[in-house]
């Protein structure tokens, strides 16, 4: 698969000297989608995966049809105060300022083969906060699964010793 024709690229958005990787053409070509998803599944297939976990919103669209296509359940990764159970939460760095992203306390078991999946890593801050979140619960990170890599922002070295698989990347 050609994945760079699946990718739109948005200049300037959403600020000036950003170019914006649009997964939205890959999401609406059904066989596009789900080749990106098999691919993806046939990685946390060989490292084991029980159970997949995604930051919202995009980690969702990757998140859960992978763990569908692994027959594994899907726990999302939400920003404080969006789960309605009780939580366990980390705080992480943004480019300027923190955030905290949230995952219910009772979603991942000790012990639990995890992937991580999202549509992009780029610095790989939110991707490190939902490691951290999984191993909070005693959760055991076996894999980390995106459409798409951004190379030079160094994401990848924040998830140092993980494997990653990664459909496209951009340097």
């Amino acid at each position: 698969m050609d994945w760079n024709s699946k990718i739109r690229e948005i200049l300037d958005f959403p600020q000036p000297g950003i170019r914006f990787k649009d997964i939205t053409p890959l999401l609406a070509d059904g066989s596009a989608y789900r080749q990106a998803i098999d691919e993806l599944a046939s990685f946390a297939r060989e490292v084991g995966a029980q159970l997949v976990v995604g930051p919202e919103a995009r980690g969702f669209v990757v998140g859960a049809p992978l763990a569908y296509a692994l027959g594994v359940g899907f726990v999302p990764v939400r920003k404080r105060g969006k789960l309605p159970h009780r939580t366990v939460s980390v705080e992480y760095a943004l480019e300027y300022g923190t955030d905290v992203l949230e995952i219910h306390e009772d979603a991942v078991r000790p012990g639990q083969r995890v992937v991580v999946a999202d549509d992009l890593l780029a610095t790989g801050g939110t991707m490190a906060a939902t490691v951290a979140l999984v191993r909070k619960l005693g959760g055991f990170v076996v894999g980390a699964a995106f459409f798409i890599e951004l190379g030079a922002l160094g994401g990848r070295d924040r998830l140092a010793g993980l494997p990653i698989r990664t459909l496209i990347r951009y340097d």
